[in-house]
């Protein structure tokens, strides 16, 4: 029974909705306020109607406590929601962003955050020094111990108590965590500074990073709306995170040329995946995740299925595509057709000359034994490339960036440009090649000028002034 108490002009109403895990009892409330200058017994028809119907959702569990911490609604919706709808590498990010968003907001009601203090903790995070992801790099002395260890990369992982993955990025210079390193040179006997070189302390927070703490949090305050925790999102009256937005970086002609210059004395397994990502656009997950079937050889097409991707919680795994847009089909050049016959051909030979040892994968881009290859080896071997043959300070991703620059520099439409990248909408790529469109049209105007040249022009205006003195 619902214990209905006047308080002022309203009312609270109260139900006890049983007991917690401690034995402690659940009591949910609400207050009801009737319309003015209602008549005495009309109020109390009304009261009492108002406290069943909140008894009966209290007792359907349709009435939520309102009163829930934000630690343990973020638990509720990681587990009810997040694990359910998100992706394995949005929801390893989200969990790695918890990390910094608990110790501001954990213990706090979620219905007491107010927009003024989601701006403070923005704010914040843009602040030098922030950083606590401190990140490190193995220097020459890591390698040369490893190999005078003769031992493998899984047998000295599991000496070390780090994951396999670990070691590999510790011996191809990829950034490994604070705690990864310490074990490793506890394992060596080593100082941590002798073996590793620490690349981000005391740095700011990038502002995509920035911006998925934002993402995050109205993600879950929109939820806990949806739930019926809250009534309104914080986030939407906070004042969200100021983004700089850099220039993406990418090759001109020229570049790309040494690039693919320098690729003759590389080992053929990494070089093809810098010849089809030219070639193509294609994404560092989606060209570590084709495979031979996706290629047409006879009709030059390739066909874009599935993603290969790395988080520490699962190791290199595959994955759908990143958009329903992104599965598509794109015609291939005949000098990418003409490499990936002779690549195949040298694969094939690989295979043979390993016998058993070869794990036939599928895959085009592999590791030595033709398994899978975790994208973040390619970009680690990626930055050692370009700093070795001093080429212009780019990522991997760049690549993606120079095949659609290039193509709009030769006059391809957007929409063309748009479908071969895989993106939502030819506005997406409008506003992430915005530089390279207006660079094609002023080179536009150079055209139509060289086309209508000055003498013609002038025979032009002379012509029109005649006809204007006639008129």
């Amino acid at each position: 029974m619902a214990n209905i108490t006047k308080r002022g002009n309203g009312y609270n109403i109260r139900v006890s909705c049983g007991f917690d895990g401690n034995g402690k009892r659940i009591f949910k409330s609400m207050t009801y306020k009737p319309p003015a200058n209602t008549p005495a017994k009309e109020v109390e028809r009304l009261v009492n109607k108002t406290a069943i119907e909140f008894e009966e959702r209290c007792l359907n569990g349709q009435i939520i406590d309102s009163g829930i911490r934000f630690r343990d609604f973020a638990e509720k919706w990681f587990k009810e929601y997040a694990e359910k709808q998100l992706r394995a590498t949005s929801l390893s990010r989200y969990h790695e962003l918890m990390k910094r968003i608990m110790p501001v907001f954990g213990n706090m009601k979620l219905k007491a955050i107010r927009p003024y203090q989601l701006t403070e903790f923005y704010n914040s995070l843009s602040e030098e020094g922030v950083r606590n992801d401190t990140k490190y790099i193995g220097r020459d002395t890591v390698v040369s111990l490893f190999r005078s260890s003769g031992m493998t990369q899984p047998e000295f992982a599991k000496a070390a108590g780090v994951c396999h993955s670990v070691v590999e990025s510790a011996l191809h210079g990829r950034n490994i965590s604070n705690k990864s390193a310490q074990k490793i040179a506890d394992y060596l006997g080593k100082p941590i500074d002798r073996l590793f070189k620490c690349v981000n302390e005391g740095k700011r927070l990038a502002s995509r990073t920035i911006q998925y703490y934002q993402v995050i949090l109205s993600s879950m305050f929109s939820t806990a709306v949806e739930w019926e925790f809250l009534s309104e999102n914080p986030c939407e009256r906070a004042k969200p995170p100021r983004i700089i937005y850099k220039e993406s970086r990418y090759l001109d002609e020229d570049g790309a040329a040494a690039v693919m210059d320098a690729l003759g004395q590389e080992p053929y397994r990494y070089a093809i995946a810098i010849y089809i990502m030219l070639y193509t656009g294609l994404r560092r997950g989606e060209v570590c995740g084709l495979e031979w079937s996706d290629i047409d050889f006879d009709k030059r097409i390739m066909s874009i299925n599935r993603n290969s991707l790395y988080i520490p919680e699962k190791g290199t795994f595959t994955d759908s595509l990143k958009t329903y847009s992104s599965s598509r089909v794109i015609n291939l050049s005949d000098d990418l057709i003409d490499i990936l016959h002779d690549y195949r051909t040298w694969q094939e030979e690989q295979a043979e000359m390993l016998g058993d040892k070869w794990i036939g994968s599928e895959r085009i881009v592999t590791r030595l034994d033709g398994s899978p290859i975790c994208p973040d080896t390619l970009s680690g071997w990626f930055y050692k490339f370009i700093r070795k043959n001093h080429l212009p300070q780019i990522s991997l991703h760049s690549l993606r960036h120079t095949h659609a620059t290039l193509l709009i520099a030769c006059g391809i439409s957007l929409k063309t440009v748009s479908a071969r990248l895989g993106h939502a909408s030819v506005s997406t790529t409008s506003n992430i090649y915005v530089h390279a469109i207006q660079s094609a049209n002023a080179a536009a105007a150079d055209a139509i000028n060289v086309a209508l040249s000055p003498h013609k022009a002038a025979k032009r205006a002379k012509k029109l002034r005649i006809n204007s003195s006639i008129a």
